[in-house]
Parts: structure tokens; sequence; C-alpha cells
């Protein structure tokens, strides 16, 4: 199953042991974490993508045990009973790719689709097919590029995704959170605030990669790949997604560079490629050159850093400018701020004669130095009115859409969208954002009622009725961060 033979492989910093006294150097990363996580079954649904995979536990077994193995014999555990788990874990209603065929048009005759499909890539008669381009708005205004894949490309992206995490998952570092199983958004902002509670945080380093996913280089990605896996098959499959190319208005172009945002493959290759590039090498700096704690917090190419020292801080920024100029990777300049943040911010800068710490944002957050009744510091994290703005956009758009439906069916989507911007906005001490933005969505539905008709009125009091009918109140539905982390991570970290 596995090979360890020399490879000409790229210059990297190898990683530290896992021992304890590594582990050590980061309560607050949660590293005990993911070994519990991935060693155990995945549930199949829409989120998961992954079916039964007790087969692959030696595989797991065999990665975390040897660090530097390569595997040379990993497509066989791309079975039809994963490929139907990771169909079922597709939404129904996600969009067709450049070939059209959608979730139910493939579910019609399922078997007999999925064997055939199973059969020409253990073949090697498979063929991936361009992703259709599409583009969203950021929430600044800008749009972001997306691709859309061929259907039969997601089930075997997330078949293969699924057998390649038995591998990385033993790889991967504790302060990376994106796109990992049994980690999540909030699981990184969780460590972020304990972090600032906890470490000697008095600097914190908010950078932003300009355009990752598509500057990532795909050279760099593969000879990377080629440190654990040494199966020819499945680093052809991903090649070929790579260079498959992009269809826009209706026009075929080649992709170079990059990997397509959206794609099922997309998250696990760039956790790939700032493993090695990013994450590996911030550790080892933290452990040879700074002089006081180092905290860092990455979810997929969004990330934050801690300092206790300033010229720690200036010396990690300048010294990862260098280090991402190697890998075709650059920072955005009017985005990467150091900030003077934490704990004893507002005391030093009040001392200076400086106005009230700067705020940050990570995750849809806005997070803020702020104080609790008793005086003492306290991380305030609300929602980011960037974030408020683009989706009040959205809800002004969609409501136009349905200005003549029914005001039942109106307050039946309008319901779940607050649902769903309850169920991951409502932390602690944002409850004045959530009313805010429920306020808003209400402004936005009665402007749609009273654009029904020029004689139309909908005067406040029976729109108040209709969001109390309706819409849900808030309520804050997240413990808080301490809480939850502790809950996490307790009886797994070396130093509790």
């Amino acid at each position: 199953m596995n090979e360890r033979g020399k490879s000409d492989r790229p210059v990297v910093p190898a990683k530290p042991p896992n021992n304890a006294a590594d582990a050590v150097a980061e309560v607050v990363e949660g590293r005990g974490l993911p070994k519990g996580n991935v060693a155990s079954k995945t549930r199949p649904g829409r989120s998961a993508g992954q079916g039964v995979s007790s087969d692959l536990d030696r595989v797991r077994q065999v990665a975390r045990r040897d660090k530097d193995v390569r595997f040379t014999a990993l497509l066989h555990h791309v079975t039809v009973d994963r490929l139907r788990e990771a169909y079922r874990a597709i939404r129904p209603a996600a969009a067709p790719g450049v070939d059209g065929v959608t979730w139910r048009d493939y579910g019609c005759d399922l078997e007999e689709n999925l064997r055939d499909l199973h059969a020409r890539v253990h073949g090697g008669a498979y063929r991936a097919r361009p992703t259709r381009r599409v583009f969203i708005a950021k929430p600044d205004g800008r749009l972001r590029p997306l691709g859309v894949a061929a259907l039969e490309d997601k089930i075997l992206q997330r078949a293969l995704v699924e057998v390649l995490g038995a591998v990385y998952e033993q790889d991967f570092l504790g302060f990376s959170y994106g796109f990992r199983p049994g980690r999540g958004a909030h699981d990184a902002l969780d460590a972020l605030a304990v972090a600032i509670h906890r470490k000697r945080v008095n600097w914190v380093l908010d950078a932003d990669v300009r355009d990752f996913f598509t500057r990532l280089d795909q050279g760099w990605l593969e000879r990377f790949l080629e440190h654990r896996i040494a199966d020819k098959r499945v680093l052809r499959l991903i090649q070929k997604w790579l260079r498959a190319g992009v269809i826009e208005d209706g026009e075929w172009s080649e992709t170079e560079q990059g990997t397509a945002q959206g794609a099922s493959a997309s998250p696990l290759l760039a956790n790939v490629y700032l493993h090695y590039v990013f994450d590996l090498w911030a550790d080892q700096w933290r452990r040879r050159h700074a002089r006081g704690d180092v905290i860092i917090v990455r979810y997929a190419d969004d990330w934050v850093a801690g300092f206790e020292h300033r010229d720690d801080a200036e010396r990690f920024l300048a010294d990862l400018r260098e280090r991402f100029a190697e890998f075709a990777l650059e920072l955005h300049p009017q985005k990467t701020r150091l900030i003077e943040f934490g704990r004893f911010a507002a005391h030093n800068r009040k001392r200076r004669g400086l106005r009230k710490p700067e705020t940050f944002e990570f995750l849809g957050f806005t997070h803020i130095c702020a104080k609790d009744r008793p005086g003492r510091f306290k991380l305030k994290r609300v929602t980011s009115k960037k974030r408020m703005r683009a989706k009040l956009r959205e809800v002004s758009t969609e409501m136009r859409r349905r200005m003549h439906q029914p005001i039942p069916e109106q307050g039946r989507w309008l319901a779940s969208v607050l649902r769903g911007h309850y169920r991951y906005y409502a932390v602690p001490d944002n409850g004045a954002a959530l009313d805010a933005f429920r306020e808003r969505v209400v402004w936005h539905w009665r402007r749609s009622l009273r654009r029904r008709s020029q004689r139309s009125r909908m005067p406040w009091e029976r729109t108040r009725r209709l969001a109390d009918r309706w819409l849900p109140t808030p309520r804050i539905l997240h413990p808080w961060p301490n809480a939850r982390f502790d809950a996490r991570t307790q009886g797994r970290s070396p130093v509790r």
C-alpha cells in the first residue's frame, strides 16, 4: 500500500514530530481535536459527502504512524458504495454543470450510472469536463468567480476527497479549521477568542491573501501532493480536474493556474497547498524566531495571527511576504494590517494619548476590544457591516422578484432567511445587530408590499402584525467561546 523511496521533492519546512512536547506549544489550537474526529465514521448527509469509512482506517493509521510514507494504492478505495454516498451528499437543487445533467436526471438510473462511472475511472477512460464559470457578488461589491462542475465530476471529487482526507487529516495542524471534518467556522472563531483572552496577545496581524484560488500554482500543488501520494492514477485524476478549463459565455479557456473555487476538490487542494506554504512554515517560524507568544487561526485562505511583541509581528510579516513570493502568492496590500489589539491594548493606547484600538474582521464578524460590566477586558464580536449590507441587498432583490406572491409565501421565505442568519450570527453580545437585521428585513418587506399597486397602502401597524406572525425574533443560539472550546477540547490537550 505504500513505499518509502526517495523523491524529487520541493524544499519545505519539515513538520515537527507529533509528540506531547510539540502539542504543548499552542493549547488554544486544540491540537488533539482532529485525531478524535477523523478516526470516526463520517455521518452521511448533504454536507458530508462521505459514507462508511471503516475501510480507510488502515490508511489513517499508517499516515498517522509514519509521516514520510507515500501511498501507492489509493484509487481502489473509490468504490461504487463511496460514489453512491457522494451522490447522496450533493444538494438535489445544485446547479448543473456544462453537460446540463441535474441531480434528479442522474438518479433516474443511478446504479447503472455509478457502475459506468466506476468502470471508466478504474479503466482510465474517465475524462473531466470543463467547469462552468459564474460570478457572485462579494461583500465589498466585487465579483467572485465560481466554478460549477459537471455532476459526475462532483461525485468523483467528493469520493476521492474522502479518501485523500484520511491521509491529510493526520498531517494538518491544529490551527487549520477550514473545510475539515468535525471543524467549522465557529470552532475557528472560538479558538481565536480564547487565544486572545488567554495568551499574551497585544498585536493582531489581519491579513488577506490576494486572489488565492485563482493564483494557486498548479505545479507546486502537484509537487506537494507527491509528498504523500504516489498513486499515479490519483495524481492524474487531480491533473485532469485542474486542467479541464472553464467555459464562460460559451467560450472555453485553459486554466494554467488556480483551482476552481466551488469545486468539491478545491477546499482540500487549497488546504494542502497552504499546509506546505503557510502552516508548516508559520509554526516553525514561531518556534525558532518569536520572542513571545504567537497564535494563529486559519480558515481556508482567511487567517489571523496574534503576537505578544510588535517586532515579532513585523518580522513575521516581512518574512511571510518573501515566503509567499516563492510560491506565486501575495498579501493584499490594502487589506493587510498590523493593529494593536488585545487585553491591554485600550489601556496602553490611552496612556499614550491614542484613540481606542482598531477593529478587525474575521469570518463575517467584526472583533472589538470592549469591557464587561465590572470593567474587565471582553472580546466583542458583532456582525460585519459589509456582510449585513450584502445580505440585505440579496433580500431586496429577491423581494422584488417575489413581489406578487401571496403574503404567507413571502413570510415563509423571509422566515427561512432570518433563521439561517440567526444560526450563524446569533453569538453572545451580538443581539443588537440581530435586531437591526430583522428590522431592515421588515422594512424591505413593507416596501415590496407597498409597490404592488399605486393604490396600495401598508401602514406600519399592519406591517408589524405580519412580522410578528411570520418572522422569528432573534435569540442567542451559541454559547460563549470559552465554554464551547473547553467542552470540545477537554481531555485531549496534553496541558490539561
